[in-house]
């Protein structure tokens, strides 16, 4: 990791259609969002990217044909090497594909989504975070949302919890 200036990134999975608009209150300032899949519609990236430039993987519900963007991909931001799959982990254990993933990458950092359970969690040199899910209440699991901020070679990662349901969308 080389990183040259502090950069927050925004991390977002399993929205499925629904974009909540506490996104915009909690990633408002930040310099880039990243999406995990379970993106569920067009408009929720639309409207993630009217407050910074979005990178983002299709997921399990997702046509990766028609959504148009890949099951995995991999960017640099801040001289930091982050992969983005929305299946890493699956029954609580990582998947013979995300490891193959892993292990193929190399990351500093891999965001990943599907199992709509918030986790930071190091393996290795790699920060493993999954931000849960910021779509609609699904079983008991909570609603969330996640921050990375990238400061010289200093990763920090904080979880936020989202209401069980979604402000309602003011129109002004």
């Amino acid at each position: 990791m080389n990183q040259r200036r502090a950069i927050q990134i925004g991390v977002i999975a399993d929205t499925h259609g629904l974009f909540d608009p506490a996104i915009r209150r909690h990633f408002k300032g930040v310099d880039h969002i990243l999406h995990a899949g379970d993106i569920g519609d067009q408009s929720v990236v639309e409207q993630l990217e009217q407050i910074a430039p979005v990178t983002a993987v299709s997921g399990n519900v997702d046509d990766e044909e028609q959504s148009g963007f890949p099951s995995e991909t991999v960017i640099e931001l801040a001289g930091c090497r982050i992969a983005i799959r929305h299946i890493l982990y699956e029954g609580g254990k990582l998947t013979k594909g995300g490891g193959a993933f892993l292990d193929r990458e190399r990351p500093d950092i891999c965001v990943f989504g599907h199992t709509h359970q918030p986790k930071k969690e190091w393996l290795g040199d790699t920060l493993l975070f999954n931000p849960g899910s910021a779509g609609p209440k699904r079983f008991k699991l909570p609603r969330g949302l996640g921050l990375l901020h990238l400061s010289g070679t200093e990763v920090k990662s904080s979880l936020i919890s989202l209401p069980d349901k979604a402000e309602a969308h003011m129109v002004v």
